[in-house]
């Protein structure tokens, strides 16, 4: 298996539409940078978010989990609360090839704020919008920024594809296109 660089990130974006919206270079500014890196691509979080709330009293359970759990805003900053959590997407949607695997790290901005970002692996022949999770790992309120950089997708090309895909199985996350909640 061997980590994509991103002459083959750019190509697959751009010819076979692979990530979309995608940027060419790295974004910076005033923003918590995104877009194609040496051997990745740093991706966005959209302005949807599911905050993590205890009003209910309700126990989190992934077999029946109740969207009364959350409270959804669509904002521009984000706070989580302390030692809680939040779900969002990504702004940009992937196309995932037969023969690749994707890994989601967090990036080290957030990570040295106490702010962790979990995604599980992107399969082959996966595609959608990804659902991220943010946990706030400190006792404080942490702020998360819409439509800036929030984690970095490493690309690895297998020996071969598999015998079966994400979608030749039709996965129950396939296609999706909002912060979408456990599914069983």
């Amino acid at each position: 298996m061997s980590v994509l660089s991103d002459k083959w990130i750019r190509k697959m974006s751009n010819e076979e539409g692979m990530i979309s919206p995608f940027e060419e270079k790295q974004v910076r500014g005033d923003s918590i940078s995104y877009g194609l890196s040496s051997f990745g691509y740093d991706a966005r979080v959209s302005d949807e978010f599911k905050i993590f709330t205890n009003v209910n009293s309700e126990i989190v359970d992934p077999k029946n989990f109740k969207p009364t759990n959350f409270v959804t805003k669509n904002v521009s900053e984000c706070i989580i609360p302390p030692n809680s959590f939040v779900l969002a997407r990504t702004v940009e949607k992937f196309k995932i090839p037969n023969d690749v695997l994707v890994i989601c790290l967090g990036k080290s901005t957030y990570a040295r704020c106490g702010i962790i970002v979990n995604v599980t692996p992107l399969e082959p022949g996966w595609e959608g919008y990804v659902t991220l999770e943010f946990s706030n790992t400190t006792p404080l309120p942490a702020k998360i920024y819409a439509n800036e950089g929030v984690a970095q997708f490493v690309f690895l090309k297998g020996n071969e594809r598999p015998e079966v895909t994400y979608a030749d199985r039709n996965g129950k996350y396939m296609g999706q296109t909002g912060v979408t909640l456990p599914k069983v």
